[in-house]
């Protein structure tokens, strides 16, 4: 499961410790100035995402972020606020205006995570958005457009990469969706353990690439599928739904809907809980549950990459993608 050399060494050079900041929205490096997702319709909601729109057991948490005396560290794209006393940390998108998931941000969450999944001194990992709003956009237009095919085979396999590195990560994985989470977003947080969406209507979470005459590809639906059970999954991508918080949870995608301004305490304290468990038996369990999935991809993971590049290098796909981008360009100016 490893990146491309290059682009991995790149990231490593980028993480470095930093001050932790005040606990508050503007800790990352867009200052949590995101703002509001985009109306992301048509191909954009399939790829969403565009650059052009710029404890272990026993141990009770901090109230806060990063305990006392803690270091955090980052790189351009991901904060981390660690919190040894309480075994875990919070690792914060800031990629403004909507974290789409480009080739950097994507090696950048790999790089951190396993970092922490190399420091016995954490268990748990909570992941969430450093821009109020938005979650996580998706995937990438630029990635996936006027680019050339080994490009696209770099970036489909980083997609792959932080895909089984979420499934299959040893830690707890809690997701604090605090913003919309469209298409990979959404993907993103259903590969953690646990779910819990801020109580907004414009916070919506789904997969909805059909929405598009697509089909979502066979790895992004197992996971829903482990989710929420085959039929309602069945329904979901059919119809390409994006839910709002009450339907997000009735159906199962999300675990818990909580005011937007406790998705933080709450996730803190679901993540005790989970840390209460034994965490050699949580493990075993988790991978007796996940691997028959995760191994599914690896076994096809060329020949969905290919699928991928076939899929993007079609002149008609190309020309829908620039269309899209320059009427969001015209909607940015």
């Amino acid at each position: 499961m490893a990146l491309a050399a290059g682009a991995r060494v790149q990231a490593r050079a980028l993480l470095r410790p930093c001050a932790c900041p005040g606990r508050g929205p503007g800790a990352g490096a867009g200052g949590g100035g995101g703002g509001r997702a985009p109306g992301l319709t048509g191909l954009a909601l399939w790829f969403a995402g565009s650059r052009v729109l710029s404890a272990a057991p026993g141990r009770t948490p901090a109230a806060g972020g990063g305990g006392p005396g803690a270091r955090c560290f980052g790189s351009p794209r991901v904060l981390v606020e660690p919190d040894p006393a309480a075994g875990m940390a919070v690792m914060k998108l800031r990629k403004p205006p909507v974290n789409s998931l480009s080739l950097e941000l994507l090696t950048e969450l790999v790089i951190s995570l396993e970092k922490l999944e190399n420091d016995k001194s954490f268990q748990g990992v909570i992941i969430t958005s450093d821009s109020p709003g938005i979650f996580s956009a998706g995937l990438d237009l630029m990635e996936m457009c006027g680019r050339d095919p080994a490009h696209y085979a770099e970036y489909w396999k980083a997609v792959q990469e932080l895909w089984l590195r979420l499934y299959l990560s040893h830690l707890v994985l809690i997701c604090a969706v605090n913003g919309a989470s469209p298409a990979g977003g959404c993907l993103l947080a259903l590969s953690c353990d646990y779910r819990i969406l801020a109580d907004n209507p414009k916070y919506t979470i789904g997969l909805n690439e059909t929405q598009l005459g697509i089909v979502a590809p066979f790895w992004f639906a197992d996971t829903l599928v482990n989710t929420i059970g085959h039929r309602a999954a069945e329904r979901a991508l059919q119809l390409g739904l994006l839910f709002p918080p009450a339907e997000a949870l009735q159906v199962g995608i999300v675990d818990q809907v909580v005011p937007e301004d406790q998705v933080q305490s709450t996730a803190r304290s679901v993540m005790a809980q989970w840390l209460a468990v034994p965490g050699h038996a949580r493990q075993l369990t988790k991978n007796l549950m996940r691997k028959a999935t995760a191994d599914r991809l690896l076994k096809q993971r060329d020949a969905d990459i290919q699928n991928f590049v076939s899929f993007i290098s079609r002149d008609s796909i190309q020309k829908s993608l620039h269309v899209y981008i320059e009427k969001l360009q015209k909607k940015k100016v």
